[in-house]
């Protein structure tokens, strides 16, 4: 099968073996997981201990206090589920509190954008009901990097040199960990965060205090964070400090201990779409994921075999599916125990075949166009960006993402793996970066912010309540091939996830470019649509591409009417994929950002 460009430009190889293959946005982490496979652990042992070493060597990205959804294949259940390891909204957050803050959204900083941190329990569920090892074993990595020091990565020093001033008059909790020396880090200093390091050997003592049994050490952990010393710690932070955020003023957090301990991760069936040969597994209503299932129910109805990956057809195609799809996320998509969500709807073929029809082949649309279902969803006021969108970043509001806006603001992180026996896992760990509320003194590690997600309006399917879940950006993916377990890949990048996730699925199929290729070749992002993030502006028919674009492709998008800006060569997406076919373990890594790695034998 010829490939529609027959020499792709590659970075660096695709790596295949039948030993297993990790894949993750930082090296170290991708060692680390490594080296769990070469113990003996499967990909879920590995896939925990990547997680908590990226919360050490990419603090700008996640954190502790952040959440995650979780794709795994399970060969020994012969089934693909997902672990919403989203947190939900404390019991005090009503709109009615927010409100009676002066605030019209929820802040995109600070201790008032908190939800219960969901990764801890996540990975601990992971661990004991999809995995070997103890906890000692996924745990000592991050410990030890903590305590020991890891090379800081350019961008990690590039963001602490943005909130500076922020951490200096305001957060000095967090000044006392990222400005050691009173300086801001350089890249490549050891970097050390005793404190969290200190926090999780607690947690390990704690768990082994049980004795020697697996299970009841990894439950022993989850009562030190939940129910423990970790949430009286935070319970209490959020009670006595009033914390400077977005908004310009300081507000004190509603997140409390109560709610950590009335909280645990859910296992669901992932939502999904059947494309050709490959049946794509998502996350629930409550994250974003659909909307990439959406945009292959509209993608279908176009001839995509043959056409060039980086054209002006492929592209204008792909974003101005991308728009109808994106459309309905804002207007009906929330957490699904508080709202009827029309997702059976939204991803027919006979609803898409009539929202395909707003698609012009000639011409790039530049409104705001949500379908129609009887009975549901909610009005979507538009705010246009008016150019502060770089201000608002370096105060650290929203969540960061590459791409033209992402040299200082950051990202999120993402790994997959693949062991011998064919489990896989995806997932896109989040929230909790450094930038995003002061550092708990006593834990070493800040909350998250996901609660800007929340809109702060009675009736909208995403409007704030307690005990609801927002709707995270946050979106791993997984794809069947004739019913087979075959992919698993995904992006940081906020809004622009499930663009660049599409993306890469695409140039695969159609394009016949393997994992490396796929993730190497020219990308692209719309900002069309309202971002998920404070100030939630949209820019109405803007097209950010990366630079290798060609030339005549750009000037064809402009003509068609799209509102093209051109970024840096290699500034869109942090890809990383993994695939199995028979015995064969693939796998690649983004080298954009310079961090990035997949390994394998």
């Amino acid at each position: 099968m010829s490939k529609v460009n027959p020499d792709p430009f590659t970075t660096r190889p695709e790596i295949e073996g039948t030993f297993g293959v990790v894949t993750s946005t930082h090296w170290i982490a991708t060692a680390v997981g490594m080296g769990i496979l070469e113990k003996g652990g499967n990909a879920f042992d590995a896939g925990v201990a990547t997680a908590f070493t990226l919360q050490v060597v990419e603090p700008h990205l996640n954190g502790p206090g952040g959440d995650v959804p979780v794709i795994v294949h399970d060969v020994s259940r012969g089934r693909t589920e997902v672990i919403c390891g989203q947190g939900p909204a404390p019991a005090k957050a009503t709109i009615a509190h927010y409100r009676s803050e002066g605030l019209v959204m929820v802040p995109g900083t600070g201790l008032l954008a908190a939800c219960v941190p969901g990764t801890f329990e996540s990975w601990m569920l992971l661990l004991r009901d999809y995995g070997t090892m103890r906890l000692r074993d996924v745990l000592e990595p991050a410990i030890a990097y903590a305590r020991d020091g890891y090379p800081l990565v350019e961008r990690a020093a590039a963001t602490i040199q943005v909130v500076e001033q922020l951490f200096r008059k305001h957060w000095t909790t967090s000044a006392a960990v990222y400005l050691p020396n009173n300086q801001v880090p350089t890249p490549g200093t050891l970097f050390t965060n005793r404190q969290l390091s200190e926090t999780y050997a607690r947690i390990l003592q704690e768990a082994e205090s049980v004795g020697g049994d697996r299970v009841a050490q990894i439950e022993r952990a989850r009562k030190s964070w939940s129910h423990g010393f970790v949430a009286e710690a935070i319970d209490t932070f959020c009670r006595t400090q009033e914390v400077m955020d977005v908004s310009g003023a300081p507000h004190r957090g509603v997140l409390s201990a109560d709610d950590m301990a009335r909280w645990q991760p859910t296992v669901e069936a992932p939502l999904t779409y059947d494309y050709g040969r490959y049946t794509v597994c998502k996350p629930g209503v409550w994250s974003q994921g659909p909307v990439m299932l959406q945009q292959l129910a509209l993608l279908k109805g176009f001839e995509l075999d043959g056409l060039d990956p980086a054209g002006p057809e492929f592209i204008h195609l792909q974003v101005e599916c991308a728009k109808l799809a994106f459309a309905d996320r804002e207007k009906f998509y929330g957490d699904p125990k508080f709202s009827d969500i029309p997702i059976t709807t939204l991803l027919s073929d006979a609803y898409n075949d009539v929202r395909r029809k707003l698609i012009s082949r000639d011409s790039a649309s530049l409104d705001f166009l949500p379908g129609s279902v009887e009975g549901f969803g909610s009005v979507v006021k538009l705010r246009r960006a008016e150019g502060h969108r770089e201000a608002v970043g370096a105060m650290g509001a929203g969540e960061p993402t590459v791409g033209r806006f992402g040299e200082v603001r950051g990202d999120t992180v993402h790994f997959d793996i693949i062991d011998q026996a064919g489990n896989m896992i995806s997932a896109t760990p989040s929230g909790g970066w450094l930038q995003s509320s002061p550092v708990i003194p006593e834990l070493g590690f800040c909350l998250g912010s996901r609660a800007q997600m929340f809109w702060l309006e009675e009736g909208h399917p995403a409007a704030l309540a307690p005990g609801k879940r927002p709707r995270t950006t946050l979106s791993p993916t997984m794809a069947l091939r004739d019913g087979e377990p075959y992919m698993a890949w995904g992006t940081p990048g906020g809004d622009q996830q499930d663009q660049w996730t599409t993306q890469f699925f695409l140039r695969h199929v159609h394009a016949r470019l393997n994992l490396q290729e796929a993730i190497d070749a020219p990308a692209w992002h719309s900002e069309h649509f309202p971002i998920s993030f404070w100030p939630r502006t949209a820019r109405p028919g803007v097209l950010v591409v990366e630079n290798r674009v060609p030339k005549a492709a750009v000037d064809t998008l402009k003509s068609r009417g799209h509102i093209v800006e051109v970024g840096p060569d290699w500034s869109e997406g942090r890809l990383t994929a993994a695939s199995r076919v028979g015995r064969r373990r693939r796998a690649a890594a983004n080298p954009r950002g310079m961090q990035g790695y997949a390994a394998g034998r």
